[in-house]
């Protein structure tokens, strides 16, 4: 698997079908969780990493934050610049290599992205976000990845409908390397097209210590916006922590 595979993913058709995958109502959803977890203030500054399209930041400024929002796809962060007026600062860069000094009320990761982290990857994200955060301020992970998550329900092969789009998922697990090799291939047109991913599955015990090591004291696992609790099996993770 190339260690750069990223890079040639988003862009095309796999952006298409990610765009097709959530509604407003959802973002919005998403959006009121998280005022609720920071408690927010008006004016204050959130952290969306990575940020695709703009979703989450969009909204969070129509409501009077102010957002910066880092991703690592041109074509998201081109699309998002062009569906707002609103004065979010768009950053194009790598959330690993987060440079900010306590400057966020809050930060957030929401999506699949942070699945594509091995452990030092991790760590560096960690490390970053509990540098940008003010003392106090909270740092909301949401996956799909983490090991009590998606090993006990995995599937090997599932097929999607995404409008127009037909997408087949295709995964193998390593676990010499704690990883899941997945082959997205997407069929629009009577053109198919595989693309090669890998996600990294980390425990939630892991990820709770890396907060630790980062200066982040973890606070809640959740399993859903309602509140949920997480337990082994639950297929989403929602992990809060505080800067400390």
């Amino acid at each position: 698997m190339p260690s750069n595979w990223e890079k040639d993913f988003f862009r095309g058709v796999a952006l298409d079908a990610w765009r097709r995958c959530f509604t407003t109502e959802m973002t919005r959803a998403e959006v009121d969780f998280l005022e609720r977890v920071f408690e927010a203030a008006p004016g204050g500054h959130f952290l969306d990493v990575p940020c695709g399209n703009g979703r989450h930041a969009i909204e969070f400024a129509g409501r009077g934050y102010r957002m910066t929002a880092l991703d690592l796809s041109e074509e998201f962060l081109a699309e998002a610049r062009t569906a707002t007026s609103l004065p979010v600062r768009w950053v194009l860069g790598d959330m690993r290599e987060l440079e900010c000094d306590a400057e966020f009320d809050g930060a957030y990761c929401f999506g699949n992205s942070f699945g594509y982290l091995d452990a030092e990857g991790v760590r560096k994200f960690f490390s970053g976000i509990a540098r940008g955060l003010k003392r106090g301020a909270r740092f909301v992970l949401d996956t799909s990845m983490a090991a009590e998550s998606i090993l006990p329900t995995r599937v090997t092969k599932r097929w999607y409908q995404l409008g127009d789009i037909y997408m087949l998922s295709e995964n193998r697990y390593l676990p010499e390397e704690s990883r899941l090799d997945i082959d997205y291939t997407f069929i629009r047109g009577g053109e198919a097209e595989t693309r090669p991913t890998s996600s990294y599955v980390h425990t939630v015990a892991a990820l709770r210590r890396m907060q630790v090591d980062a200066g982040m004291a973890p606070r809640e696992m959740l399993a859903s916006l309602d509140g949920e609790r997480y337990e082994f099996g639950s297929p989403r993770l929602i992990l809060i922590a505080e800067r400390e």
